[in-house]
């Protein structure tokens, strides 16, 4: 099969479309007579606007259109009881600062940023809220429950145990950044008839949404996004900033396009919320884990409720009779966050991975060593077999790879010059999903396939996936297939999120080559041709200029009657200068047990892209409040520290590559969240082999570092 391959079968399919610069992402669209938006914003964090003066605005050039709660365009689903949590220009309410309070729309965009500058709005401010430890500190704090209570066996066992460990981790709140700003095109064809360019994660939520919201037959919506430039989490829903571009088109009767500046992206599009996690861990002096406790605080907002997966992984990740967890999240006069990069597992992994490192210093054992002790052979909190888990495999493969043994157990006893050297290890774990998925296929007579699905692809690499699982499947080279994507119009996909895509729409895709492979026999029999003809005689021999199937795919039932994740254990050697307390990451190993690998170069980028973002999460990534005014006051790429080239060393990669039986016909297990998920912790556990100090808040500078 390898010889049909004329071009490297792992290329990723649209490379050159991005290289080249002929992709087109949603603000490149020109559509006639467009026109374009900027949005004015509350100053205060929490109020009432009591009048907005717009005259000057409405009279600067080339100004078509402003857009407020003073003359608010008619939104069905707004007009009704419940709905969104926060209707945009439909009421005088400040939730939080920067919120969206009028839309300026003019024939330029350089004219609808001077006149948003002209909009005057008065304000009676009220008391605020956003200092989210505080909260957590403060017993007369509102606190709502965020998931049910947890417990397996005794409750804070870990308080008789032999050895015990018991601390606090935190994370501070972190914003999404890509390079692709958010917004939206919108543009009214008729009264019932929309069509969008969208950043999103799914063109078909982004269209159940607009439709639900303006009361108009979803087939009548068309949403575009063949291209996005990094969701990460951020596009997984549609925002109210989009939902008043689609306002202002409808009134104006014109196209109409918004793009956000970089300091909104901080504002309006969610983030990772800030958490405070206390974990006790129990043990026997000889090693096996007898209690963990884990109680976590997330950060929501106060018009709307967020919750995410921060204690899920503590419940079964390691072999304990007895477990209790609980999650409380916490409102705040602030933006609503959303899932980001491996939503809460990522932070829930960064405080169970510390203390895991922490409980094996106090047993004077392995840091390694422990964690394969206490690796379970089943899903304790679910009572079930793993599909397949092959975690003390990916253990010796890294700890080979990364050098564990030039390790030493004092904290401290490694160095190079004034540098002080570390290694620390982790685990990452994430569900294994599989959705419901439908793919058209269209086999012709030139040899070509064409797939189509309405899944978007945020950059991991799905076309190029889709493609190779029908190239080995049909016998067909990979040049001569295309996948089509990121359009409302084609067979339905779940949004891209949570790393379920390649298994959902990879098994429509499989299905349907095997279906098209089933036709293409039945068709040689009618004609007495051999079975194993190839399809183009086949066709030919039949008239058919080609044939057409539309396959829909959905998780096998026998699925629920197994835990399904993904694992990753993460490597990583840390130099720490002596004097300056500044950490570099120097080596990484990431080993990934996520089933059958399809595409080996995408999946590798997977794991390095989320290497990148943990070495953000890990020493980098902070958004800073002033709580005296309830704003942000590091909202842009030069304050907001994310990592550049200089921070990131090479990263190894290691694939188990073994398929998993239960999932999906490949065998294969998403990715994208595992590249991140436990990775922080990683870094923290070597800065304590390095210095033998424990930094228990992210990020990891150098003050926290050096002070006593």
């Amino acid at each position: 099969m390898k010889d049909l391959f004329l071009i490297d079968e792992n290329d990723r399919v649209d490379g050159v479309d991005k290289v080249t610069g002929k992709a087109k992402y949603f603000a490149e669209y020109q559509l006639p007579g467009l026109t374009y938006g900027v949005l004015v914003t509350s100053t205060i964090t929490k109020g009432k606007i009591t009048a907005i003066d717009s005259k000057a605005a409405s009279n600067a050039p080339g100004v078509l259109a402003i857009l407020s709660h003073l003359n608010k365009p008619s939104v069905p689903a707004y007009e009704q009881e419940g709905g969104a949590k926060l209707k945009i220009f439909y009421t005088d309410e400040i939730h939080f600062n920067g919120q969206p309070i009028a839309l300026v729309v003019a024939d330029t965009f350089e004219r609808a940023t001077y006149a948003a500058t002209l909009v005057k709005v008065s304000y009676n401010e009220a008391i605020f809220n956003t200092n989210f430890e505080a909260s957590v500190m403060d017993s007369q704090a509102k606190k709502l429950q965020g998931q049910p209570p947890y417990k397996r066996g005794i409750e804070n066992a870990y308080k008789t145990a032999d050895v015990q460990v018991e601390q606090v981790y935190t994370i501070p709140i972190e914003t999404h950044n890509p390079m692709e700003l958010h917004g939206i095109i919108a543009d009214w064809k008729a009264d019932d008839k929309l069509t969008v360019y969208a950043k999103t994660q799914g063109v078909k939520s982004t269209q159940n949404t607009l439709a639900n919201t303006f009361k108009i037959p979803a087939e009548n919506i068309q949403v575009n996004s063949e291209f996005v430039g990094g969701g990460f989490g951020m596009a997984l829903r549609t925002w109210p900033l989009e939902i008043a571009t689609v306002m202002a088109s409808k009134q104006l009767k014109k196209p109409v396009k918004l793009v956000i500046t970089r300091n909104q992206m901080f504002t309006m599009v969610g983030n990772r919320p800030a958490a405070y996690q206390k974990i006790g861990l129990g043990a026997t002096k000889e090693g096996k884990i007898t209690g963990i406790s884990h109680t976590a605080f997330g950060q929501t907002s106060t018009y709307e409720t967020f919750t995410e997966g921060v204690v899920g992984m503590t419940k079964f990740m390691y072999d304990s009779p007895n477990v209790n967890t609980n999650y409380y999240v916490v409102p705040l006069d602030m933006g609503v966050p959303i899932w980001m990069r491996g939503p809460g597992e990522a932070t829930g992994a960064f405080a169970l991975e510390s203390a895991i490192d922490e409980m094996a210093y106090a047993l004077n054992m392995d840091p390694l060593e422990f964690r394969v002790k206490n690796d379970p052979e089943k899903d304790l909190a679910q009572n079930k077999p793993f599909s397949s888990k092959n975690v003390k495999e990916a253990y010796a493969l890294g700890a080979e790879k990364i050098g564990w043994t030039n390790r030493k157990q004092q904290p401290g006893s490694n160095g190079d010059g004034s540098w002080k050297i570390g290694y620390g290890v982790s685990v990452g774990v994430f569900n294994a999903g599989r959705g419901k998925a439908s793919v058209k296929g269209v086999l012709n007579t030139d040899g070509r396939l064409l797939l189509q699905s309405a899944v978007s692809d945020i950059g991991p690499g799905t076309g190029t996936a889709m493609t190779l699982i029908a190239s080995r499947l049909m016998g067909i080279r990979v040049e001569k297939i295309t996948f089509e994507l990121g359009d409302s119009s084609l067979p339905p996909a779940p949004s891209q999120g949570g790393s379920s895509t390649l298994s959902t729409v990879g098994s429509a895709v499989n299905d349907l080559c095997v279906a098209l492979k089933k036709q293409i026999t039945e068709l040689a029999a009618k004609v007495n041709m051999e079975a194993n003809a190839h399809f183009t005689e086949v066709l030919q021999k039949n008239n058919l200029p080609s044939i057409e199937i539309t396959q829909q795919s959905q998780a096998n039932p026998e699925a629920k009657n197994y835990a399904i994740y993904s694992f990753s254990i993460h490597f990583v050697q840390v130099k720490v200068h002596q004097l300056t307390g500044v950490v570099k990451v120097s080596k990484v190993v990431s080993v990934a047990d996520s089933g059958k690998i399809i595409s080996p170069k995408t999946a590798r980028s997977q794991m390095v892209g989320g290497a990148v973002g943990g070495i953000g999460m890990a020493l980098t990534e902070e958004a800073i409040l002033d709580h005296r005014y309830g704003k942000y006051i590091n909202n842009n790429f030069g304050d907001y520290h994310v990592p550049v080239h200089a921070d990131v060393p090479e990263i190894e990669t290691i694939f188990i590559d073994k398929p998993d039986p239960i999932i999906n016909p490949m065998g294969a297990k998403g990715m994208g969240e595992i590249a991140l998920i436990g990775f922080s912790a990683a870094v923290a556990n070597a800065v304590f082999n390095a210095t033998g100090k424990r930094v228990r808040s992210l990020p990891i500078t150098p003050d926290k570092i050096l002070e006593a």
